[in-house]
């Protein structure tokens, strides 16, 4: 994930990407959180598909059902599903409570749960993207039962 001012901060404090991440999210999650919730490449093609989404479980159940022509761009798909990930970590922190974006030493954004379980939602949005399963519904529903 690029970020840049991330970028800049990371070259005047010599740490990795992942410690910049990290603790940019220790000093303003919810401004973090607003931009792993950007999801640009996802919103515009979900649009395209008369989609809007509005970051609630429901709408990871209509992105389940879009026809995946984003398969037929390999150049795309790991993009989308970079995406997909971060917004199935976006309806997961903003409805299931106590959960909350953490990250990886490795630099990945990951959702942490109430019980401490960690979700790899990139993982599962790449997942998602490339083969349809698991489902980004079945995903969020497994996570939100804790």
């Amino acid at each position: 994930m690029n970020i840049p001012f991330l970028d800049n901060w990371r070259k005047r404090q010599g740490g990795t990407h992942g410690a910049a991440l990290a603790a940019a999210v220790e000093a303003d999650p919810d401004g973090v959180a607003e931009l792993l919730a950007e999801c640009e490449l996802l919103r515009v093609r979900a649009g395209q598909n008369g989609l809007e989404l509005d970051d609630s479980p429901a709408s990871l159940t209509a992105l389940d059902q879009l026809p995946p022509r984003w398969r037929d761009d390999p150049e795309e798909l790991p993009w989308l599903g970079n995406d997909a990930g971060l917004y199935l970590g976006t309806v997961l922190v903003r409805t299931v409570p106590g959960a909350v974006w953490d990250i990886w030493p490795s630099g990945r954004p990951v959702v942490r749960l109430a019980s401490g379980r960690e979700i790899d939602v990139v993982e599962a949005g790449l997942d998602w993207a490339m083969a349809g399963s698991p489902e980004l519904s079945q995903v969020y529903a497994e996570s939100a039962e804790g």
